[in-house]
């Protein structure tokens, strides 16, 4: 099929890509020409695994383009992916500006019978809104549907989970629509579930939301085992084994970041409140999240006792491993808390420093994890990347001024850590010293 996929960001160029590398002929647009450029360079502007290798066989093959002509690539298309970027306002809304103004071309420019399909985060209600712009402005007057067909794709893993997903859910209207939408993934051996498309609107925000509670109900126990005196690591076992619970996101660590756990649950909180249901579960969501950090930063004043002068060596950047993305990440809260007390300090992550220096002012950026351990007071662990699991603690220690690991993320066994010499901070464990 001819697919254009609007918005090469990391929903779109993902898109893109995969569903060349499914055989389709792919042209992804976006407004950038710098990203244009550089991706028809061969230089892909994102770090996500294996999707270097994609973008270069199906470029190579022709399958996949890249343009900045949104016009020619609407008249080429069957299919039209809305993948553009849906920023929250200052209240916590989606800005839907983007998708708007993509709409308005797509009625202006289409010529025949297209799909238009939401890929972007959006409120509920947003497609019958992108319906109605595209009728309105509908220039050559031509048949069109709008389908919603929502991303699951989780940063570090996009590649596989495109290739491999759980569900592909498609909220459509029409038998037609249907029709194509189900070929188009036919060769993806996945349940499909269709839906009207207010409640694939829907699915997504509450999935995500689900998970982001998920992640803060698992903070606030390992708070309570701090207290109480417990291990997080075996309650979270103990409740993992439960089918009905499952292990997945009951890692206790700084809480979520990222560019969409936090916006969409606050969006979601934002579209709840716009049909006059309160989500009080959501904000407390949201509230614990936003104490983890604070928790963590306490934890790091605490086993320092005076912060002012201290050297302190961050082992990660990124908001998770396996990315190179710092929007919302914990690291910059930390980082900014740390500097107003006075900390000097010292980076590294493998694939986000260039991303941070853009973000994070007066910090030492270190070529590898010993670098960032040299005259450290205490070295602080804020992204899980595996790098960082397999570190030589021997190595480690003559580095320091002072044999301290604050973890945030929880990656080392407590009495391995111990029996190097090492005093040893976690979330929701005891302390070794």
């Amino acid at each position: 099929m001819k697919i254009a996929v609007v918005g090469a960001g990391y929903v779109g160029l993902v898109t893109g890509a995969c569903f060349a590398e499914l055989g389709n002929d792919v042209i992804c647009v976006d407004v950038d020409k710098d990203k244009i450029g550089k991706l028809n360079s061969g230089i892909v502007p994102i770090y996500e695994p294996n999707l270097d290798e994609l973008v270069a066989k199906n470029k190579k093959e022709k399958k996949l383009v890249f343009s900045s002509d949104l016009n020619g690539a609407i008249r080429k298309s069957e299919i039209i992916f809305i993948c553009v970027g849906t920023p929250p306002k200052d209240n916590g809304e989606a800005d839907l500006s983007y998708v708007e103004n993509v709409a308005l071309s797509i009625a202006e420019a289409m010529d025949s019978y297209k799909i238009i399909v939401e890929k972007s985060t959006v409120p509920v209600e947003t497609g019958e809104k992108v319906a109605k712009s595209i009728k309105s402005y509908n220039a050559h007057k031509v048949d069109f549907d709008v389908v919603s067909n929502p991303e699951f794709l989780r940063e570090g893993s996009a590649v596989n989970d495109f290739m491999h997903p759980d569900r592909i859910v498609i909220g459509c209207e029409s038998e037609k629509a249907k029709d194509i939408m189900k070929k188009l993934y036919s060769s993806l051996k996945s349940p499909i579930i269709f839906t009207d498309i207010k409640s694939a609107e829907i699915i997504k925000h509450a999935s995500n939301s689900f998970l982001a509670a998920k992640i803060s109900f698992i903070n606030a126990i390992a708070n309570i085992c701090e207290l109480a005196g417990a291990d997080i690591e075996k309650v979270a076992e103990g409740m993992g084994c439960d089918k009905r619970i499952g292990r997945v996101f009951l890692n206790a660590g700084i809480g979520y970041g990222g560019f969409c756990f936090p916006k969409d649950a606050e969006a979601f909180i934002r579209i709840s409140e716009k049909f006059g249901y309160d989500f009080k579960l959501l904000k407390a969501v949201q509230e614990i999240n936003n104490n983890q950090r604070k928790h963590f930063v306490r934890k790091i004043e605490k086993a320092l006792w005076i912060v002012k002068g201290k050297t302190i060596g961050i082992l990660g950047l990124a908001f998770k491993p396996n990315t190179d993305d710092m929007r919302f990440a914990p690291s910059v809260d930390i980082i900014s808390e740390l500097q107003k007390e006075g900390a000097k300090i010292k980076a590294y992550d493998p694939k986000a420093m260039e991303k941070a220096k853009g973000i994070l002012k007066n910090v030492a950026y270190s070529s590898d994890p010993y670098d960032a351990a040299i005259d450290a007071d205490a070295l602080v662990v804020i992204t899980e990347w595996d790098e960082f699991k397999k570190l030589d603690l021997k190595r480690i220690k003559p580095l320091m001024k002072h044999p301290l690991i604050i973890d945030g993320r929880n990656i080392y066994r407590p009495e391995d850590v111990k029996k190097e010499g090492f005093t040893y901070i976690s979330i929701g464990r005891k302390e070794v010293i």
